[in-house]
């Protein structure tokens, strides 16, 4: 059984923040999400975590391994770093979506996201170390068969985008609602979905799925481990597997 330990990070304040005193450049506040991200996915990612970056205001880690201390640690670098600070909210389940829920409900139990007293929240309970094992974490890492010939060499960019995007979002769509799992796009033709304990049949039913839905052919490579980046090298390595044996599926 799978125990995900997933972080939901909220930047505080942040739509007040745009536009006080005044409106501030679109460009600007571009810089300053993906430059968050990517220091917060360094921060995460030296302690064996994940960061997916959903909405950029709002980001979704996971953390196996990540105790109070170290969640406390990243804020403290934020604040050093940004001019604005985030809360977070650690929950566990199974389930990564139910995970997620219970995150969700802690940080807002604490206030609004716009509540200007509502700042560095740090909520939740982290999965003790005695109770952890090697298959907390489940990956699942997919991409899009033939992306480059199918899409890039051959259509406007845009329109390569908006087929790579409809598969993303029929996959992210059905793994939420078919399996409590969450899909997070991360570049190029790839998806990354943090599951529960699915057999192989559940994957190729997702694939189905969205080929009938959309067209896009999936493939996909599972890994589990102790925490979120040891699954997701498995997974990659797994995906590798597809890659040369021609399979829609592989495990680690």
């Amino acid at each position: 059984m799978t125990n995900t330990q997933v972080t939901l990070i909220q930047i505080d304040n942040y739509g007040p923040w745009t536009v006080t005193p005044e409106p501030r450049r679109e460009v600007d506040l571009q810089t300053l999400q993906s430059r968050l991200y990517a220091d917060l996915s360094q921060l995460f990612g030296n302690r064996e975590g994940y960061v997916f970056f959903t909405r950029f205001d709002n980001m979704v880690a996971v953390t196996n391994g990540l105790d109070s201390d170290a969640h406390a640690l990243i804020q403290e670098s934020v604040d050093n770093r940004y001019p604005v600070s985030v809360s977070l909210s650690v929950a566990v389940d199974a389930s990564p979506a139910r995970a997620l829920g219970v995150a969700t409900d802690q940080l807002q139990d604490a206030g609004s996201a716009q509540d200007r007293g509502r700042t560095e929240i740090l909520r939740g309970d982290p999965l003790a170390d005695p109770e952890r094992s090697g298959d907390d974490v489940r990956i699942a890492h997919f991409d899009v068969n033939d992306a480059t010939g199918k899409y890039t060499d051959e259509l406007n960019e845009f329109d390569s985008f908006i087929n790579i995007e409809q598969g993303y979002a029929e996959l992210m769509r059905h793994m939420r609602t078919d399996h409590e799992s969450l899909s997070f796009f991360v570049g190029g033709d790839n998806i990354i979905a943090v599951c529960d304990a699915l057999e192989a049949a559940a994957y190729r039913e997702a694939i189905e799925h969205v080929r009938d839905a959309v067209g896009v052919d999936l493939k996909v490579g599972v890994g589990t481990d102790r925490t979120a980046q040891k699954a997701g090298m498995a997974a990659k390595h797994a995906l590798e597997t597809c890659r040369e044996e021609g399979t829609d599926v592989e495990f680690a």
